[in-house]
């Protein structure tokens, strides 16, 4: 005879299918963590830079100065938003390609495609619309505006991976709203929002989804 199967073995096994089927699962909780650190050190650079050519509160003294320095700052600036976001990629692309690697899963599936466009159409137009507003003399909501771009970046790609990452979006959406209303305090809610927010996601999308279970 054969053994008796059990119905909620079954269904937990039908709904893991249907998981991987509709939903890019692979994202590693590491690439939070090692993006969040990414985040905190272009920070501080960031600090380190502003405070070194405009003296102490160089943030604020960059927002309340002329367009004349806020033009010959903006090479700077550019480069190290874009060296963030290039390391942050090779580490969050490193961490993926290896968890999913592990559970024998593509990287670059038609699900990975879609989330990746999904999240870059928001990002890309969102760093244009900060552009503008630095040149135009509305520097104090460029990191406002950031969290909110890439909050809504996150919450269009989350119907294609885990339901942690729309927490994450709301996270920084309302960053971004309280962000605005203080942007003197640019620098700190950028480390709050790209770098703690993707710490604390990581570690809790590690603790969730990839840590081995101890034995007793």
């Amino acid at each position: 005879m054969k053994p008796a199967t059990d119905p909620l073995a079954q269904l937990t096994e039908i709904r893991a299918i249907m998981e991987r089927s509709s939903r890019f699962i692979s994202l590693s909780g590491l690439s939070g963590v090692g993006a969040g650190i990414v985040a905190l050190a272009g920070d501080a650079v960031g600090y380190w830079r502003l405070r070194t050519q405009y003296g102490e509160g160089g943030y604020v003294r960059l927002l309340e100065g002329s367009q004349q320095d806020r033009i010959a700052t903006l090479p700077f600036l550019l480069g190290l938003a874009a060296a963030v976001i290039v390391v942050a990629l090779g580490v969050a692309i490193y961490f993926t390609r290896r968890r999913a690697k592990q559970e024998g899963a593509p990287l670059w599936s038609a699900l990975g495609r879609r989330l990746a466009l999904s999240l870059a159409i928001p990002l890309v137009a969102g760093g244009l619309f900060c552009l503008q507003l630095y040149m135009h003399g509305a520097a104090g909501l460029v990191v406002p505006a950031m969290l909110l771009f890439y909050g809504l970046a996150l919450l269009n790609g989350s119907k294609y991976t885990l339901d942690e990452i729309r927490l994450l979006g709301l996270t920084e959406i309302a960053l971004g709203l309280v962000a605005s209303l203080l942007p003197g305090l640019g620098l700190l809610f950028f480390a709050l929002g790209f770098g703690l927010g993707h710490i604390g996601y990581g570690l809790l999308m590690y603790n969730r989804y990839e840590r081995a279970p101890q034995s007793l």
